[in-house]
């Protein structure tokens, strides 16, 4: 049974950044972590955001095959279309 204290998959989307920066608030850190235990898609979510994260300015755009973009762009769409929250 949700409570008032859930965190929901589009608070955690608003969240993201500041918990992989460290900067989210012990509270907010808590719920955070704890929606990643019941929600694979958030959890799938973050991991995204992390290779992101390290991926940036060593990947650039030339370097996907049209395919491999367009696998990506099939994979965040099937992401948000499947995501709870």
């Amino acid at each position: 049974m949700a409570n008032a204290e859930d965190l929901t998959c589009a608070e955690l989307v608003e969240f993201v950044s500041d918990y992989i920066e460290g900067a989210l608030a012990s509270h907010n850190r808590m719920r955070f972590e704890e929606h990643l235990t019941i929600c694979s898609g958030c959890a799938n979510y973050l991991d995204q955001m992390r290779t992101t994260i390290a991926l940036t300015g060593v990947l650039r755009v030339d370097d996907l095959s049209p395919e491999a973009r367009a696998d990506l762009v099939d994979a965040f769409r099937g992401w948000r279309a499947n995501s709870p929250g």
